[in-house]
């Protein structure tokens, strides 16, 4: 596939479209790793948000304050240089990019999915106890078939999201399409120049982002009709 590249735009535009374009594989799957891993704990942060208990729904507004205050990059200089050095082990530049990503993943989504289900009627869950269900009956049964519609929008509207805040993985020496595409145009090589090399990277992060950006408005336009 390189030569192909290569004798379409010839060297070395070829070799860094290549690059770029695999190098973009691992963007895609540092995204979805945190995408699910976040959203699992999302969920768990989300029901402890709703739930009866004041200790749950304390704890739960404490994680999500907490890492919505912290901006990504200084969650990813903590997980890839400051925890490592502090006790002096080693973590990989992947195991730090998914640990932070997925905390900041499930911070956001678990207030994403709140507002879903607080947009469910409240006489929804008085109708659920007026008939003896307990609050997990109620949760599972009646509210979280109707939020589902209300946080499907947004939820992968936040994918958008996730995908731009990889980018800043680089700086713990993650290898993905930006720590790749900075190599080469810092690399005194002619046709490597960063105007080059950066409006490309660009358009690879659209052709990712556009498409969700709009699957997550037709699905919020659908909603609201």
């Amino acid at each position: 596939m390189q030569e192909i590249c290569v004798a379409i735009f010839g060297e070395p535009e070829g070799i860094i479209f290549w690059q770029l374009i695999a190098a973009t594989r691992f963007t895609i799957y540092l995204s979805l790793i945190a995408f699910l891993g976040g959203g699992v704990v999302a969920a768990i942060i989300c029901f402890a948000r709703i739930s009866p208990s004041n200790f749950a729904k304390r704890v739960s507004a404490g994680y999500i304050w907490s890492f919505q205050s912290i901006p990504l990059l200084m969650i990813l200089f903590l997980a890839g240089l400051g925890v490592p050095r502090l006790f002096e082990i080693n973590v990989d530049p992947w195991t730090a990019a998914v640990v932070s990503l997925t905390i900041f993943t499930s911070a956001y989504l678990a207030e994403v999915w709140r507002g879903a289900f607080n947009a469910v009627p409240a006489g929804q869950w008085e109708g659920g106890a007026a008939l003896g269900l307990s609050f997990v009956r109620i949760f599972f049964i009646i509210i979280l078939p109707q939020a589902y519609r209300y946080a499907l929008g947004p939820t992968v509207g936040f994918l958008v999201q996730i995908i731009k805040g990889t980018s800043l993985a680089y700086i713990i020496g993650f290898q993905d399409l930006m720590l790749l595409g900075k190599r080469w145009a810092n690399a005194p090589i002619p046709g490597s120049e960063p105007y080059l090399v950066f409006p490309l990277m660009a358009l690879i992060y659209f052709s990712l982002c556009f498409p969700l950006s709009k699957i997550a408005t037709f699905l919020e336009k659908k909603h609201a009709l």
